[in-house]
């Protein structure tokens, strides 16, 4: 996707009512219009498509505030905070008595959603201005469907985390100081309609014109998970179905890839750097957001990611310890893995719980001469250590705390360039549906219509390549379906979005991360959360500007 995204830099500026770009080429004063006038050729099609793709994109890769990641795990059941390392954004999503109608994190989520969203109308409407050269009325349909997936996209979103919004079909066309907040179920009707034409006339998966853009499995996929939160069960079944028979896709059962001779699994060979595209042997990925380097490619990526600075420990602010591609890049640990995952969720033997996917031992690798000596030996876990030396002399580890620097943690957003030691930015694809999934969407599907034997089936195919025990009927319920998921998409799921469309936030939530803080006030758990939370606040600068008609907050606010 590298072309498209240097095309998009012209693309989203010159139709993105709200992107916020301020070249000077743009200073033309227009007295007249306040939306773009409708795309007119191909180039612009194309740059708009790319844009959308990139400005979601953009969501994914801020470092506005290193914290913001944290807000779809932190007050969940998986996480804690390690003390005074999310105090941005993501403090008021897991220290509750903090959260407010002002809340940042809200006001930029809900911004960028509907950026998105006006974008995409500019899209739509564009594709029913008549003929285009260059274009023909399939290539027009396929534009069509890319808007509509991404309208639909951030509607889903928007309704999950806020309930009723701001309905809007069509680009604005003058500044609007009357919105007022559409039914859920009226914004679904939307949603549906609009997955149902992306499903009909979006390309098959390996199909469209370039790799990364949209598909009709990606569109089943986001459908599928639509009908579960609308509890269209037995539609969101047949979505997976479909996309598991189709043909197109598989998992990852066999080695693969730019490491397939060095030690590793099946599993853990998706996540590295070089393997997580389909042209680079993942047979399972649906949407993978990809990314470059910007050292490398020019434009190749919207931002700096933050997602390993989030989730690797800080191990090497330990003596004797370097950052390195083994140990996944430098992290600075904005949040650590809780108990149950660590210690209760996985069986021993499963592959997603093996040391290529969860890293919990730790081996000195500072190439500084003093550690000579003790390079290759195992870190102590927390206990001094003194490690006697050829000469006589001795290296002594104090006790490392297990709060952010020696704690286990995920390896799927490890990667390391050794040109950038301090890795600020992280430069991998971003794999944001797969097959994996898919199996777990159809299993909740069938477990909530009572076919509790085909949901076991489900995730035996999961287990199964992970070289898990099996499970039978009697094993299921919604409760380890969520389970199941940790285990098959920990650090890749918007953890979140599915404890709320579930309605089971509050309660794993208390029972798995807990109350009250831990070792001394060091590790933050899940404070003050009530029902009241399961939404977010609508931003008050909303509220505010909103000066012709009432727009109504969330309960609780």
């Amino acid at each position: 996707m590298k072309k498209h995204i240097k095309l998009f830099f012209s693309g989203l500026c010159l139709m993105g009512v709200l992107s916020g770009c301020g070249e000077d080429f743009l200073d033309e004063e227009v007295l007249d219009s306040y939306a773009p006038e409708a795309l007119k050729d191909e180039l612009g099609f194309n740059a708009a498509v790319v844009g959308l793709h990139y400005q979601y994109g953009t969501m994914f890769t801020t470092a506005d505030d290193q914290t913001i990641r944290g807000v779809w795990q932190l007050g969940t059941d998986i996480a804690w905070a390690a003390a005074g390392r999310s105090n941005g954004d993501a403090r008021p999503h897991f220290d509750y008595a903090v959260l407010n109608s002002t809340d940042n994190a809200a006001r930029k989520i809900w911004g960028s959603y509907y950026r998105l969203i006006n974008n995409a109308n500019i899209l739509i409407q564009s594709t029913s201005g008549g003929p285009v050269a260059g274009v023909t009325e399939e290539e027009m349909a396929v534009f069509r469907a890319e808007g509509k997936f991404f309208r639909a996209l951030a509607y889903h979103n928007l309704v999950t985390h806020f309930g009723d919004v701001p309905l809007l079909t069509e680009p604005l066309s003058a500044p609007k100081t009357d919105f007022v907040r559409t039914a859920v179920a009226e914004v679904d009707n939307v949603i549906e309609e609009d997955l149902l034409e992306a499903v009909e006339l979006l390309p098959n998966i390996g199909e469209a014109a370039e790799d990364g853009r949209a598909n009709k499995e990606m569109a089943r996929q986001l459908l599928a998970e639509v009908y579960l939160r609308m509890g269209e069960d037995a539609k969101a079944e047949a979505q997976c179905t479909e996309i598991i028979n189709g043909g197109r896709l598989s998992l990852v059962k066999e080695r693969y890839g730019v490491r397939s001779n060095d030690p590793g699994d099946a599993f853990s060979d998706m996540f590295l750097f070089g393997n997580q595209r389909r042209n680079q042997g993942n047979t399972e990925g649906i949407w993978v957001l990809e990314a470059e380097n910007p050292t490398d490619v020019t434009g190749g990526s919207s931002g700096n990611p933050q997602q390993r600075r989030i989730w690797v420990a800080s191990y090497h602010d330990l003596p004797g310890m370097h950052p390195s591609d083994s140990t996944g890049g430098r992290g600075i640990a904005r949040m650590r893995l809780n108990n149950w995952v660590v210690y209760d969720l996985y069986e021993q033997n499963d592959m997603r719980n093996s040391k290529f996917s969860l890293k919990r031992t730790l081996y000195f690798n500072n190439p500084d001469s003093k550690y000579d000596e003790i390079r290759g030996q195992e870190v102590p876990y927390g206990e001094d250590a003194e490690f006697i030396l050829s000469d006589g002399s001795s290296v002594k580890i104090f006790a490392a705390d297990t709060v952010y620097k020696y704690v286990p943690y995920t390896l799927k957003w490890g990667q390391y360039d050794e040109r950038d030691n301090f890795g600020f930015g992280m430069w991998k694809d971003f794999i944001l549906m797969r097959l994996g999934e898919t199996y777990l969407l159809r299993a909740e599907a069938r477990m909530k219509q009572g076919n509790l034997d085909g949901a076991a089936a489900d995730i035996n195919v999961l287990r199964d390549r992970a070289n898990a025990s099996m499970v039978s009927a009697s094993d299921i319920d919604l409760d380890f379906i969520l389970d199941e998921r940790v285990r098959e998409l920990l650090a890749e799921e918007n953890r979140r979005k599915t404890l709320v469309r579930t309605g089971t936030l509050v309660e794993r939530a208390k029972r798995l991360t807990g109350e009250e803080p831990l070792a001394d006030g060091a590790l933050e758990t899940t404070i003050g959360l009530t029902e009241d939370h399961l939404l977010m606040p609508i931003p008050q600068t909303e509220i505010d500007l909103n000066k012709d008609a009432e727009l109504t907050q969330n309960d609780g606010y």
